[in-house]
Protein backbone atom coordinates (compact mmCIF):
# COMPACT_ATOMS: atom_id res chain seq x y z
CA UNK A 1 0.00 0.00 0.00
CA UNK A 2 1.30 3.55 -0.52
CA UNK A 3 0.77 7.08 0.19
CA UNK A 4 -0.29 9.17 -2.98
CA UNK A 5 0.08 12.75 -1.96
CA UNK A 6 -1.32 15.38 -4.74
CA UNK A 7 -0.83 19.21 -4.73
CA UNK A 8 -3.77 21.11 -4.55
CA UNK A 9 -2.09 24.09 -6.42
CA UNK A 10 1.10 22.96 -7.39
CA UNK A 11 3.49 25.91 -8.70
CA UNK A 12 5.72 23.16 -10.64
CA UNK A 13 5.84 18.92 -11.69
CA UNK A 14 8.23 19.17 -7.98
CA UNK A 15 4.71 19.82 -5.99
CA UNK A 16 2.26 17.57 -8.47
CA UNK A 17 2.30 14.56 -6.51
CA UNK A 18 4.78 12.87 -3.87
CA UNK A 19 4.73 9.00 -3.30
CA UNK A 20 5.69 6.33 -0.70
CA UNK A 21 4.93 3.15 0.64
CA UNK A 22 3.69 3.45 4.02
CA UNK A 23 7.01 1.50 5.24
CA UNK A 24 8.15 4.74 5.00
CA UNK A 25 5.48 7.30 4.64
CA UNK A 26 4.59 6.35 8.45
CA UNK A 27 7.73 6.92 10.21
CA UNK A 28 8.20 10.25 7.86
CA UNK A 29 4.82 11.69 8.95
CA UNK A 30 5.59 10.64 12.55
CA UNK A 31 9.26 12.59 12.76
CA UNK A 32 7.55 15.47 11.27
CA UNK A 33 4.64 15.12 13.81
CA UNK A 34 7.06 15.22 16.71
CA UNK A 35 9.64 17.94 15.42
CA UNK A 36 6.32 20.26 14.70
CA UNK A 37 3.07 19.27 15.55
CA UNK A 38 1.58 22.75 15.95
CA UNK A 39 1.28 22.40 12.29
CA UNK A 40 1.09 18.56 11.35
CA UNK A 41 -1.94 18.11 13.85
CA UNK A 42 -4.11 20.11 11.53
CA UNK A 43 -3.65 17.32 9.05
CA UNK A 44 -6.88 15.10 10.93
CA UNK A 45 -5.65 11.89 9.59
CA UNK A 46 -2.20 11.82 7.57
CA UNK A 47 -1.83 7.94 8.06
CA UNK A 48 -4.69 6.81 5.77
CA UNK A 49 -5.53 7.53 1.91
CA UNK A 50 -8.78 9.46 3.14
CA UNK A 51 -8.11 12.68 1.88
CA UNK A 52 -7.00 14.85 4.68
CA UNK A 53 -3.90 16.97 3.81
CA UNK A 54 -2.16 20.38 4.83
CA UNK A 55 -3.93 24.15 3.17
CA UNK A 56 -0.88 25.96 1.06
CA UNK A 57 0.28 28.62 3.85
CA UNK A 58 0.64 25.36 6.56
CA UNK A 59 2.68 23.39 3.40
CA UNK A 60 4.46 26.16 2.78
CA UNK A 61 5.52 26.74 6.64
CA UNK A 62 6.19 23.23 6.88
CA UNK A 63 8.34 23.10 4.06
CA UNK A 64 10.39 26.46 5.38
CA UNK A 65 10.83 24.52 8.89
CA UNK A 66 11.64 20.89 7.02
CA UNK A 67 14.37 22.18 5.33
CA UNK A 68 15.78 24.04 8.02
CA UNK A 69 15.67 21.01 10.01
CA UNK A 70 17.80 19.25 7.16
CA UNK A 71 20.33 21.74 6.92
CA UNK A 72 20.71 21.48 10.55
CA UNK A 73 21.29 17.56 10.86
CA UNK A 74 18.48 17.56 12.87
CA UNK A 75 16.91 15.11 10.39
CA UNK A 76 19.94 12.99 9.87
CA UNK A 77 20.21 12.81 13.29
CA UNK A 78 16.25 11.89 14.01
CA UNK A 79 17.03 9.32 11.07
CA UNK A 80 19.68 8.01 12.80
CA UNK A 81 17.92 7.98 16.69
CA UNK A 82 14.92 6.17 14.88
CA UNK A 83 18.00 3.42 13.39
CA UNK A 84 19.39 2.77 16.22
CA UNK A 85 16.35 2.60 18.50
CA UNK A 86 14.98 0.14 16.18
CA UNK A 87 17.98 -2.08 16.26
CA UNK A 88 17.27 -2.23 19.88
CA UNK A 89 14.26 -3.88 20.06
CA UNK A 90 14.93 -7.36 21.13
CA UNK A 91 14.53 -10.26 18.82
CA UNK A 92 11.11 -11.95 19.05
CA UNK A 93 10.05 -15.56 19.05
CA UNK A 94 9.33 -16.51 15.24
CA UNK A 95 5.54 -17.21 15.24
CA UNK A 96 5.74 -18.66 11.46
CA UNK A 97 7.22 -21.78 12.71
CA UNK A 98 6.36 -21.65 16.64
CA UNK A 99 9.69 -21.27 17.01
CA UNK A 100 10.47 -24.46 15.96
CA UNK A 101 13.12 -23.63 13.44
CA UNK A 102 11.17 -25.64 10.51
CA UNK A 103 7.91 -25.16 8.41
CA UNK A 104 5.80 -27.31 6.71
CA UNK A 105 4.63 -27.04 3.67
CA UNK A 106 2.01 -28.91 1.79
CA UNK A 107 3.19 -30.45 -1.84
CA UNK A 108 1.33 -31.18 -5.06
CA UNK A 109 1.20 -34.33 -3.92
CA UNK A 110 -0.37 -34.33 -0.70
CA UNK A 111 2.81 -34.89 1.15
CA UNK A 112 4.18 -32.35 3.17
CA UNK A 113 7.74 -31.58 2.77
CA UNK A 114 9.28 -29.92 6.34
CA UNK A 115 11.94 -27.05 5.71
CA UNK A 116 14.18 -24.47 7.16
CA UNK A 117 11.55 -21.81 8.21
CA UNK A 118 11.99 -19.21 5.55
CA UNK A 119 11.13 -16.17 8.55
CA UNK A 120 13.56 -16.96 11.28
CA UNK A 121 16.14 -18.75 8.95
CA UNK A 122 15.86 -21.81 11.77
CA UNK A 123 17.09 -18.99 14.64
CA UNK A 124 13.61 -19.26 16.15
CA UNK A 125 13.95 -15.30 16.32
CA UNK A 126 12.68 -12.84 14.18
CA UNK A 127 13.18 -9.27 13.96
CA UNK A 128 10.17 -6.91 15.53
CA UNK A 129 8.04 -5.81 12.89
CA UNK A 130 8.45 -2.27 13.58
CA UNK A 131 11.76 -2.96 11.82
CA UNK A 132 9.71 -2.90 8.57
CA UNK A 133 9.48 1.08 8.89
CA UNK A 134 12.37 2.58 7.44
CA UNK A 135 13.42 6.51 7.30
CA UNK A 136 15.52 8.10 4.15
CA UNK A 137 17.33 11.47 4.04
CA UNK A 138 16.54 11.97 0.79
CA UNK A 139 12.66 10.87 1.14
CA UNK A 140 12.80 13.60 3.46
CA UNK A 141 14.15 15.75 0.97
CA UNK A 142 11.83 14.91 -1.90
CA UNK A 143 9.22 15.98 0.66
CA UNK A 144 10.31 18.89 1.91
CA UNK A 145 10.65 20.24 -2.00
CA UNK A 146 7.27 18.71 -2.56
CA UNK A 147 5.55 20.54 0.47
CA UNK A 148 7.55 23.88 -1.03
CA UNK A 149 6.11 23.63 -4.38
CA UNK A 150 2.55 22.00 -3.93
CA UNK A 151 0.21 24.43 -2.67
CA UNK A 152 -1.28 22.21 -0.53
CA UNK A 153 -2.09 18.55 -0.19
CA UNK A 154 -3.96 15.98 -0.05
CA UNK A 155 -3.21 12.17 1.23
CA UNK A 156 -5.15 9.92 -1.25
Amino acid sequence: MGMDVYGIKPKNQQGEYFRSNVWYWHPLWNCLEELHPAICGRCESPHDNSGSGLNAKDSSALSKLLKKDLEKGIIEKYIADYRAAIEAIPLEDCKYCDSKGTRDWPQDDGTVKTQECNSCSGTLKVKTSLSWYCMDLDLMKEFQVFLENCGGFRIH
